[in-house]
This record gives structure tokens, sequence and C-alpha cells, in this order.
């Protein structure tokens, strides 16, 4: 099994779809290798492609706000995405530009060996556990293939619906109850 540091090395030097043509930079997973809970989201976006790091614009500002509100420090967590590289104008990622990185998250999944990870979004929900209604199964935590997995808004969604701020407050908060026990 590849070290975290090996994953970070391969993904940094992948070519194994075409997203490695338009990227800036890929991607890596990033954070507390020791964390009981991985948060996996979509792809990177324009500041994460730019900085080579996960969840740094926008959308990450949002997830550090929700995890402090649950008492969730972002030094304690590992936080990664289903693709490693940013898909041309923000678009939702193949199905194999998906497959094409799944190795990595797999590895990454296994190396952390979390207590639980924390699905965001549909295109996570639906790569991981073939999921397609986040709405209606957001807060759910399933149990798949010796992995328990708990289910939730992508940050992002918060940046257009206010509104979801406090949703994805309250599932943070769930996320701390269950690292915590």
């Amino acid at each position: 099994m590849p070290s975290i540091e090996e994953i970070k090395n391969q993904v940094t030097k992948c070519t194994n779809c075409q997203l490695c043509e338009t990227r800036t930079n890929a991607v890596p997973g990033k954070g507390n290798l020791h964390s009981k809970v991985i948060f996996v989201g979509e792809a990177p976006g324009r500041s994460e492609d730019k900085n080579g790091e996960p969840f740094v614009g926008a959308a990450g500002k949002k997830l550090t706000a929700a995890l402090e509100s649950a008492g969730i420090a972002r030094e304690d967590i590992y936080i990664t995405n289903v693709v490693k590289c940013r898909p041309p104008n923000n678009r939702i990622p193949s199905t194999g530009e998906r497959e094409a990185c799944s190795n990595y998250l797999e590895s990454e999944i296994k190396e952390i060996n979390p207590k639980i990870i924390c699905i965001m979004g549909n295109t996570a929900y639906g790569s991981i556990l073939g999921g397609n209604n986040i709405t209606k199964n957001r807060g759910r935590i399933v149990e798949h293939l010796g992995n328990r997995y708990f289910i939730t808004i992508h940050p992002a969604a918060t940046i257009y619906n206010h509104e979801l701020l406090d949703v994805l407050k309250k599932d943070m908060k769930k996320i701390a109850s269950i690292i915590k026990k």
C-alpha cells in the first residue's frame, strides 16, 4: 500500500486522463494523516488548481466555517476530491475522469483508515456510492464495503443558496459527534 507521500507524488505526475493537459496543478489530498474523518468533494476549482491544495477557495472557506462551528479544526481533518485535476470551466468530471482518479482516492482512504468518510455533493456521492439525490439522502450514514460514509451537501452549494449554510453546519455537528465517540 502506498504512503500518502507516494500517493501525492503519483497524483502530481498523473497523466491518466486529459485533465492533465489543462491543469495548472494536480491537487492531492491534504491534512491530518491520523484523522478520524476524510472529507471528499468533487474536483478542484480555480483556487485549488492555482495553489495545488484542496478546498482553499470560496467553498473551502464555507467548509472551514462550518467545521469551526462544530468544534472541528481544519488541521485535524484530511480532505480530498474524487478527481484530482480541475475540469475546464469547472464542469462536472466525466465518468472516465472519475475512474482515472479512483485508485488515488481508494489509496488515500486505506492509508488514513478513518472512522468515517464524509461525502460532499452529488458527484462524490455518485462516484463512491452510486447515489444521485444528495438533497434526499444528506445527513445519512451508509455502510459500504467495510467503510462508514456520511452524506452531505457540497460546501459550494452554500455560496449560491445561503440557507444551505445552516444545513452544512448541522451536518458538521453530526460528524463531530460521530468522531468524538
